[in-house]
């Protein structure tokens, strides 16, 4: 390219005059020169023609062989006041000269002219190879490693807890490692313990533990994946139920708050089982049984965890482990299992709640629409499905409760929510009204008072993303299909909505658990005062853990 334009300047060398004439061209406005590229162009071919352009060509590129600092704005300046003293306007006056393109579609001279370095008012310099960065290590496949600092802190720990004649300590010894080196909940004791001792000797040694805890990079993970990683068994990716069993028989023989069932095994049993269905009821998103690391993350179950360490007081402990949760569920379905089997079929169901429910809503619940039943028997819950309803029965805030009502009313499961499905389970709540001698409100008023609630996106259905969006979608099945929280909903009682707001952070199932034990203690306590000593519930029934 040098080459040519030097050929160029130095045949311009033998031009004496140049006819002015010959450079002019109609006047045109800024807007012509910007859409008429080809005229850039032709006028860039015009000015590069003159003496003076061939001039100051000449003289940069000397300057750039010669090695000298060059100012090409400079040179331009001066190149632009000489010719417009020789040359007539080609503009309107007070306008100056076009620059030469910038866009990639112009002049291929004009392209590499632009990217000089020496046109920048820049000395040419040489160029060298770029020196290569070493990228430090981001991903570790078995997890960061831990810091000196940090490596030597708890290694000083390790080597003050281990330091006896054994050189190890045993499972009953071992809770004090799991609290003050990993800052792990108490009751994880025994399944780290086990976790390390593979050989099922009955000590950790303090080599065995270094090589697990420090060499293993468990200290530098996360809570929630130090627990997974922890719970899982050897060469799976998720935890199932039983992988939470022992960690709650620890917290059954340790807290001090679920002392008192040490005396009835059969009931330390139903508790962590309970205890167990409520964590994969609200972690388990996919309802699939098997817990991922991410589903544990996204939950609260870990907070849970280290609020029941703390805490003497199960029952403060709302979240999974409260115990007066469990009486709740435990009595609701021993008060539906007449006949004491630890089944619930379809007419034991209908006595939930006073009858609240109707029957084409409990048609599809054993359908198994919502849920497939764990029980393996035809036509009866188990106490496992029992406790997804009730969960979803009573706090529809929930978005575990608003899949599995959505799933039920989704006759054809496509997806939505329309007119027509929601009418059929509506009809039967409008002829339980018209036998109660209660006002009946006509669908299509119901229909335009769930779409303004709701606010959908579209008019003509409802889908699961507009339900869970919206505070008041709860409320929407209650008026499906149970009379009873349809009726409170509608008469709205002023001291039910003021406790509401005095503690926002319990939810529905907080208050309506609450309730039904002060109810529930208060029938016992009536019972045993009439019958003189406590009823014996049934003891035959075999233990799950």
């Amino acid at each position: 390219m040098s080459l040519s334009i030097k050929m160029e300047i130095d045949a311009l060398e033998d031009v004496t005059c140049l006819d002015p004439e010959l450079l002019q061209l109609p006047e045109v406005s800024r807007f012509a020169l910007k859409t008429s590229p080809q005229l850039v162009e032709d006028l860039f071919s015009q000015w590069l023609s003159l003496p003076e352009t061939g001039h100051l060509v000449k003289s940069l590129i000397d300057d750039a062989k010669a090695g000298t600092k060059v100012n090409a704005f400079a040179n331009f300046t001066n190149v632009n006041a000489v010719g417009s003293n020789s040359l007539p306007s080609m503009f309107s006056s007070g306008s100056a000269p076009p620059l030469s393109p910038r866009s990639s579609s112009g002049s291929p001279r004009t392209s590499k002219q632009k990217s000089s370095p020496s046109a920048l008012g820049f000395p040419l310099k040489l160029v060298r190879e770029p020196t290569q960065e070493v990228i430090p290590q981001f991903y570790f496949q078995n997890g960061r490693p831990p810091t000196k600092e940090l490596k030597e802190q708890d290694l000083s720990k390790i080597n003050d807890l281990f330091n006896n004649p054994l050189n190890g300590l045993q499972i009953d010894e071992f809770k004090t490692v799991t609290k003050e080196v990993c800052k792990l909940p108490s009751f994880l004791s025994s399944a780290l313990f086990r976790k390390i001792d593979v050989d099922c000797a009955g000590i950790v040694t303090r080599d065995a533990f270094i090589k697990y805890w420090v060499d293993g990079n468990m200290l530098t993970m996360d809570l929630a994946t130090q627990i997974f990683e922890i719970l899982k068994r050897p060469g799976c990716k998720h935890l199932t139920q039983v992988d939470f069993k022992p960690v709650l028989r620890e917290l059954l023989a340790t807290h001090p708050g679920l002392e008192f069932l040490r005396n009835t095994p059969e009931f330390q049993d139903r508790y962590g089982e309970t205890v167990i269905y409520r964590i994969f009821y609200h972690l388990n998103r996919s309802g699939n049984g098997s817990l991922t690391l991410r589903e544990l993350k996204r939950g609260n179950l870990i907070a849970a965890m280290q609020h029941a360490d703390e805490e003497e007081d199960i029952n403060k402990v709302l979240r999974f482990f409260s115990y007066e949760h469990f009486y709740v569920i435990y009595c609701k379905f021993w008060e539906l299992d007449t006949d004491h089997d630890f089944f619930i079929d379809r007419e034991n169901l209908i006595r939930y709640g006073n009858h609240a429910l109707t029957y084409r809503i409990v048609d599809r619940i054993f359908s198994q629409a919502p849920r497939k039943f764990t029980s393996e028997v035809e036509g009866k819950m188990g106490y496992e499905d029992f406790v997804y309803f009730m969960l979803s029965e009573e706090d529809k805030s929930s978005n575990a409760s608003l899949e599995y009502w959505f799933k039920c009313i989704d006759l054809d499961g496509n997806g939505v929510l329309t007119s027509n499905e929601m009418q059929f389970f509506y009809e039967e709540q409008l002829h339980r009204m018209e036998c109660m001698a209660q006002e009946p409100v006509l669908f299509e008023d119901i229909l335009c008072q769930i779409i303004d609630m709701i606010a959908t996106e579209r008019e003509d259905c409802i889908t699961l993303w507009d339900l869970k969006r919206c505070k008041l979608s709860g409320n929407v099945f209650n008026i499906l299909f149970n009379l009873n929280k349809f009726m409170a909903f509608e008469t709205r009682d002023p001291f039910l909505i003021r406790l509401e707001r005095e503690d926002p952070t319990l939810t529905e199932w907080d208050r309506f658990a609450h309730r039904e034990y002060i109810r529930l203690s208060m029938e016992e306590d009536v019972e045993d005062a009439s019958n003189g000593s406590v009823e014996v519930w049934d003891e035959s029934l075999e233990a799950p853990f």
